[in-house]
Order: C-alpha cells, then sequence, then structure tokens
C-alpha cells in the first residue's frame, strides 16, 4: 500500500467513477486535511501561484496520509531543478504548468524517473519510509507511485498534442481554460466556442489512449456536466479561498435577511 492514496486514486479511474479535487491554497495543513475527511479523492496544493514553500507542501501532503485523498502538487515550473526536492514530498501527483512542446513533457518526465528511464536523483526519504523500506523494493514501483501530469494551457502544446499523448512515462493531461483562452487571443473567454472546441479535441484524443484526463475550473454545473459527459475523469473544482468565501458570504447574507424580517 501506497503511503500517498495513489493507487485508491488510479483504482477509481480504473473502475471509470469521476475523481474530484480542489485546489489548495493557504498555508495550514489543516485545509488539506479537511478537504481529505470531506471526501474529495485529492487535493491541487498549488506551488505556482500561492504562497506555498516546499516545507508547507510537504505538511499538505502529509496531512491526507489518513483519509483517502491524493495530494497532487503543481509545481511552480517544470524545472529539473525545482522538481527533484518536491518528489521527495513523495505527493501522487506532479502537476507541470504551461508545457508548451514534446521536448517539454519530455523534460517533465524525465525529471520525475529515476535512470535508465529519466534523471531524477536518488535520495528518497518518506518515500521509502524513513529508511522502513529496503531499496530494492523501493525501487521495484517507485516510478509509478508518483504520476506525472502536464497542464495543456497554451495552443502551441494542442499542435503538439498527438506527440505529447506519445511520451512514455506521461500518466495524464489535464487542461487549464484560462491560460489556455489567453494562450488563443481570448483571456476571460473560457465558454467561446474555440476554446471549447480545443478542450474537447484534448479530452476526445485524451481518451483514445492510456493516458487520463482531468480540468481544473470554478464550479459551474452546467459546465461540469457538460465536460464529464465528454468523457473527463477527474476535476479539481474551485479553491479553498473560494469555498471559504461562498460560505462566509452566504452565511453573513442569511443573518441579515433574519435580521431584516
Amino acid at each position: 500500500m501506497t503511503i500517498n492514496n495513489v493507487d485508491r486514486f488510479k483504482a477509481k479511474v480504473a473502475r471509470g467513477e469521476l475523481c474530484v479535487g480542489t485546489s489548495i491554497t493557504f498555508t495550514d495543513p489543516a485545509i488539506s486535511e479537511l478537504v481529505g475527511d470531506a471526501g474529495y479523492d485529492f487535493t491541487w496544493i498549488d506551488m505556482e501561484h500561492c504562497p506555498i514553500d516546499i516545507a508547507t507542501a510537504l505538511g499538505h501532503v502529509m496531512a491526507v496520509r489518513g483519509t483517502g485523498a491524493a495530494p497532487f502538487v503543481r509545481v511552480p515550473a517544470g524545472d529539473p531543478i525545482i522538481i527533484k526536492p518536491i518528489l521527495e514530498l513523495h505527493p501522487a501527483a506532479i502537476i507541470a504548468p504551461q508545457v508548451q512542446s514534446i521536448a517539454d513533457v519530455e523534460e517533465v518526465v524525465a525529471a520525475c524517473k529515476y535512470p535508465p528511464v529519466g534523471i531524477r536523483g536518488f535520495g528518497p526519504r518518506r518515500g521509502r519510509q524513513f529508511g522502513g523500506q529496503p531499496y530494492p523494493e523501493y525501487l521495484v514501483d517507485a516510478d509509478a507511485q508518483i504520476m506525472v501530469i502536464v497542464q495543456i494551457e497554451h495552443i502551441d502544446a494542442v499542435a503538439d498534442l498527438d506527440g505529447i499523448l506519445a511520451v512514455e512515462g506521461l500518466d495524464g493531461l489535464c487542461v487549464g481554460f484560462n491560460d489556455l483562452a489567453g494562450s488563443m487571443g481570448l483571456s476571460g473567454q473560457v465558454t467561446d466556442p474555440r476554446v471549447v472546441a480545443v478542450t474537447e479535441e484534448v479530452i476526445d484524443k485524451t481518451r483514445q489512449t492510456d493516458k487520463t484526463i482531468g480540468i481544473s475550473m470554478g464550479y459551474d454545473r452546467e459546465a461540469v456536466a457538460h465536460w464529464l459527459a465528454r468523457g473527463l475523469q477527474w476535476i479539481s473544482l474551485g479553491g479553498d479561498f473560494n469555498l471559504l468565501y461562498a460560505k462566509v458570504k452566504d452565511t453573513l447574507d442569511n443573518v441579515r435577511a433574519i435580521e431584516r424580517d
């Protein structure tokens, strides 16, 4: 059994069940524990846009071990030097943003895999239970214990999609609507038919392979229904900040309404 719940996530996807997650942007690891306890399938620990350093990310990864949630980490960039220490946190997945070519994806995959497949340096700690697991046993499936996912959020990556999907060792793709739209000269227009068509192309082509396909987006019932019908396998909906804001605002509005009554 893995300590990052990756097997649970993979099994659910294999059964054709939707996996649901949300972005983690606050620093307190209690947020991740709460999300896991609430029944989410994975967390999306965001080191790209948020004030989460590697020590904070470790806390978030460890916080969900006792839940069913698989901790995904979106790294700041696909640079192997950046990725290397994050791998030692032993998350369930590394998500690399803003890949734009086959070469970008190959670099990310190589950074996440041990030789001879990749170039990952050898220095496991948490991944082999701080010495509790013998090296030979750890190495049997070490590469498989951390999924490699890249974000398709630039139109140039879509042009290279067939080649990207053929990269050995890549586990999945995730569409990033907002940046994808921006790269098409359509910033903020995520429902534009051209953006929708490109997203559908990514989903359709990915479903024809052994890779998984997910989306990160804000919650919208109609949009979620559309993408699930299209064949989406996992989805990250909103984040801790807007989920908290929505509940806080709703509670306040309800109290004010009672006051007026």
